[in-house]
C-alpha cells in the first residue's frame, strides 16, 4: 500500500515548516525525515537539499493512505508548492530590518494549506496549551473517536473525528483525552458544523464555541487562505514589543495591516518562529 511522489522545491525546510507552530500532527525522526498525517493521509516526508542551497532540493512524499493516486496533487497543494515564496520574502524584507532578520532565520517556512475541520479542532485545543500536550490531545482524540487512516511502520494513524461524532459525545466521554474546558468547546462546535457544514466558517467563525479572535485568525490563515490574517499571541506580543516597541493588540493590528498588508500571515510566521526559537526567556514549546 502507498504511493510515492517527488517534487523539486525551493524555499523549503521541513523543520521550519512542521515546527513553526502551524500544525501538530507531524514528528521528526532520527534520520531527519518526518512522519505524520494530513487530513486522512498518513505519510513520510523526506527532503534532500541541493549542494549549493539548503532550502532547495527534492521533496519526496511517501503517501501511506488508501486515497486514489492523484499524481501528488494533494501534497503539492498541502505544501503550497505553487506559490513563489522567494518573491514574498523579498517584498517583506524590503519593509524593515526586523522582518528581514526573521526571514533569514526561518527561510524554509511555507504555510501549509490545511483541512478546515482539522485546523478548527486543532486550534481550539491549542488554547492556553503547549505543543507536546496539544499533539497528545489531538492524537488521543483521534485514536478514541476517529477513523483509522493507515499505518507507518508499527504506528497506526487516525483521522480527527468528524463533526457529527464529536457532537454525539459528552464531556465524560472525552475525559480520557484530558481536554479540560476545551471538551465542551469541541462538542458544541462539532454540533454547529454537523448542522451547518464547513461553509459556516466563512461568515460565522467567531460564533463557534471556543473560537475567539486569535483562534479565528489561526484558522483563517492556516486553512482558509486568508493571508492577511495576523494572529496575535504571547510570542507575537513579545516580538512586537521587543523588536518594534509596539504594545497593545489594536496597535499591533494597525501596524501589521499598514506594514505587512496582504502578506501579514507570512510575516507573522517568520516573526513567531524567530522570537520563539531565539528568545532567552519562556518555553519554546508553547503554541500560538
Amino acid at each position: 500500500m502507498g504511493k510515492e511522489y517527488s517534487f523539486t522545491v525551493r524555499d523549503f525546510d521541513p523543520v521550519h515548516i512542521f515546527e513553526c507552530g502551524q500544525c501538530f500532527r507531524w514528528e521528526r525522526r532520527d534520520d531527519g525525515s518526518f512522519a505524520g498525517i494530513a487530513g486522512e493521509r498518513p505519510a513520510e516526508i523526506y527532503f534532500e537539499p541541493s549542494a549549493d542551497d539548503r532550502y532547495a532540493g527534492t521533496l519526496r512524499v511517501a503517501d501511506r493512505s488508501n486515497a486514489p493516486d492523484d499524481g501528488g496533487a494533494f501534497w503539492y497543494d498541502y505544501f503550497d508548492l505553487g506559490r513563489d515564496y522567494g518573491a514574498i520574502k523579498k517584498i517583506l524584507a524590503d519593509r524593515d530590518e526586523t522582518i528581514r532578520e526573521a526571514i533569514r532565520f526561518g527561510e524554509g517556512i511555507r504555510l501549509l494549506r490545511q483541512d478546515r475541520w482539522e485546523a478548527l479542532v486543532s486550534f481550539i485545543i491549542s488554547q492556553n496549551n503547549n505543543i507536546p500536550r496539544i499533539k497528545k490531545n489531538i492524537d488521543g482524540l483521534s485514536e478514541l473517536f476517529g477513523e483509522e487512516a493507515g499505518t507507518i511502520g508499527e504506528k497506526t494513524y487516525y483521522c480527527i473525528p468528524k463533526p457529527g461524532k464529536l457532537a454525539s459525545l459528552t464531556v465524560e466521554d472525552l475525559a480520557p483525552v484530558r481536554l479540560g474546558y476545551r471538551a465542551r468547546y469541541l462538542i458544541e462546535t462539532g454540533a454547529s458544523i454537523a448542522e451547518n457544514g464547513l461553509c459556516y466558517l466563512d461568515s460565522h467563525l467567531c460564533d463557534l464555541c471556543g473560537v475567539g479572535p486569535k483562534v479565528a485568525n489561526c484558522i483563517s490563515l492556516f486553512s482558509m487562505e486568508k493571508y492577511d490574517s495576523f494572529p496575535i499571541d504571547t510570542w507575537v506580543k513579545q516580538v512586537m514589543e521587543k523588536l518594534y516597541g509596539i504594545t497593545g493588540k489594536k496597535e499591533i493590528e494597525a501596524f501589521a495591516e499598514e506594514t505587512f498588508g496582504e502578506y501579514g500571515g507570512f510575516a507573522q510566521q517568520y516573526l513567531f518562529y524567530y522570537i520563539r526559537e531565539t528568545s532567552a526567556c519562556g518555553d519554546k514549546h508553547l503554541a500560538h
